[in-house]
């Protein structure tokens, strides 16, 4: 059915920002701003914008085919084209220069392939810019992990213990044992001992 075949061909067309879509960058630092997009059919003049909050075009590119590399059509000053759709990912990813708190928002990488019927997809970006990494407070992990730690350390410590002190045991009723089959395995009827199997036989008749 027609109605099924272009509905199969708009959703051909896929544009993905990898596998989260926040980013954070330090004031006065370079940010890197992922896009990649995938077609089934290939692709021919290939128009990819990015857009800052929804209106702001900040980078216009198109792309003839495969085999070529984008050209610029229009872009904002500190943004650069850090990608390659000659390769297998076809990136479109920017790099947005010196960030400030002002560039803090949405960023939206939008694609249009005209072999597609025009096909239309896009992805987006929230960029916080901070004034300093933070690094995360891991004390009650450290503690968790220390305390875990010790527990494991102790129950190896004590079945060790253990198996020495059933080592310990063990020669120690081994030794009572060898002392007891000496002791009952002395045969004294040849010497004539008192107690000896000698004086136990029955006098002739």
């Amino acid at each position: 059915l027609p109605g099924l075949h272009v509905f199969a061909l708009a959703f051909a067309l896929e544009v993905s920002v990898g596998k989260t879509n926040t980013v954070m960058a330090l004031n006065n630092s370079n940010v890197l701003l992922p896009c990649t997009f995938t077609t089934c059919i290939g692709f021919q003049d290939l128009v990819f914008t990015w857009y800052f909050n929804s209106t702001e075009m900040i980078y216009h590119g198109k792309i003839k085919n495969k085999a070529s590399e984008p050209f610029l059509v229009g872009r904002n000053p500190r943004v650069e084209f850090v990608g390659s759709t000659t390769k297998k990912d076809n990136n479109i990813s920017i790099l947005l220069k010196n960030v400030d708190f002002s560039d803090a928002g949405k960023y939206t990488c939008h694609v249009r392939n005209p072999k597609e019927k025009n096909a239309q997809h896009n992805a987006t970006i929230f960029l916080t810019v901070v004034q300093k990494m933070v690094e995360a407070d891991n004390t009650v992990t450290l503690i968790i992990v220390g305390v875990v730690g010790g527990l494991i350390g102790l129950l190896i410590l004590f079945m060790l213990i253990k198996r020495i002190v059933l080592f310990i045991i063990k020669k120690t009723q081994d030794g009572k044992k060898e002392c007891l089959v000496s002791s009952s395995g002395n045969d004294n009827t040849e010497n004539g001992l008192a107690g000896s199997k000698a004086e136990q036989k029955a006098p002739p008749k």
